[in-house]
């Protein structure tokens, strides 16, 4: 067994670290070590952790720095060949870490692997995170082989291939420490949400490969952190969507992502508007005011990016609009593809 650390990062998580731990614990191989990584938090996650799970490991942070800083500043204290990245609220059942490990040792190319995402709350249903594996449309939007924008399939084995696709959840985050290292990481600038699509996207465009392996499979509360529709969370999803965007994507996605992009963003938050979710809209303009002062620090990454470019993630990159394709009824992967 290679050298091998399960971390999840924790934020005034007690209540989820009761009831999930200890199934990561227990489905842990032997000499797989466990660590909380605990990003400030104020309730009673360390003393709960000290109390009852004296196996497992404690990285202290003292505030604070979002799924991306809290991971980053954590994992430079720990000492592996392989991390295992996963959220709080998963459910790990017997045997799920194995095929991702043995994935990563036959593919000497695959930077990350990820499990199969079903929802913890109904088992037959892929979980929005991530589901079977993750594609982008040419315009920046995420979405999954199980799941189209808010369209959730229910999991009828459609998706069991093991493949490469375009990015796999941070949920369960399965890859190579000395790339994710020589990486820098996840993006600390974007603080929550869209950093692992982001890092996948840098691998590729590294030389590497991103993998699922539906073999495995974990179970996923989601929403555990940000309500799927708050207002923090669409101003996240939507700046660092641009962000990344703009660092990452190539010369023609960018023209194309500027011209149609704004239109459609406004149509969003005047969505929210008709909806009565004042403040989501105000986050969307947020979103692109802090997305434009960025400008400067965003064309230094893009520059480092492409000077050290060895590969491509075009071929994972839907060339169409998902988004139009869900308003003309092609709501599942399948039928989109």
């Amino acid at each position: 067994m290679p050298n091998v650390e399960i971390v999840i990062l924790n934020w005034n998580g007690e209540e989820h670290l009761r009831r999930f731990l200890p199934s990561v614990v227990a489905a842990a191989p032997e000499g797989v070590g466990v660590v909380v990584a605990d990003n400030g938090s104020t309730d009673g996650s360390v003393a709960l952790l000290e109390r009852e799970f004296p196996s497992v490991g404690v990285v202290r942070l003292e505030r604070n720095y979002g799924f991306a800083g809290g991971y980053n500043r954590a994992l430079e204290r720990i000492e592996a060949e392989y991390f295992v990245l996963l959220n709080s609220d998963v459910e790990t059942p017997p045997g799920w870490l194995e095929p991702l490990l043995d994935c990563l040792r036959r593919h000497p190319d695959v930077a990350v692997v990820s499990p199969k995402l079903l929802s913890f709350r109904d088992r037959g249903r892929f979980e929005y995170a991530g589901a079977s594996g993750g594609f982008i449309d040419f315009l920046g939007y995420p979405f999954c082989r199980g799941r189209i924008l808010r369209s959730v399939e229910c999991d009828a084995g459609q998706y069991d291939d093991a493949r490469d696709v375009f990015w796999v959840s941070g949920a369960a985050f399965c890859c190579r420490a000395d790339v994710f290292r020589a990486l820098g990481g996840f993006d600390a600038d974007f603080f929550a949400h869209m950093e692992e699509i982001d890092l996948c996207w840098r691998m590729q465009l590294a030389g590497w490969r991103v993998r699922v392996v539906p073999e495995s499979r974990v179970y996923h509360l989601g929403g555990g952190t940000l309500a799927t529709d708050s207002p923090a969370k669409v101003f996240y999803n939507h700046r660092n969507d641009l962000a990344m965007l703009y660092k990452c994507a190539s010369p023609w996605q960018r023209a194309v992502v500027a011209v149609v992009r704004p239109g459609l963003d406004l149509l969003a938050a005047l969505s929210y508007l008709v909806q009565g979710r004042a403040d989501s809209f105000r986050a969307v303009f947020r979103a692109w005011r802090d997305f434009l002062g960025w400008h400067g620090e965003l064309t230094r990454k893009r520059r480092a990016i492409r000077a050290s470019r060895r590969g491509s993630a075009a071929a994972n990159i839907y060339r169409g609009s998902v988004l139009l394709r869900y308003l003309l009824g092609r709501r599942t992967f399948g039928r989109l593809m």
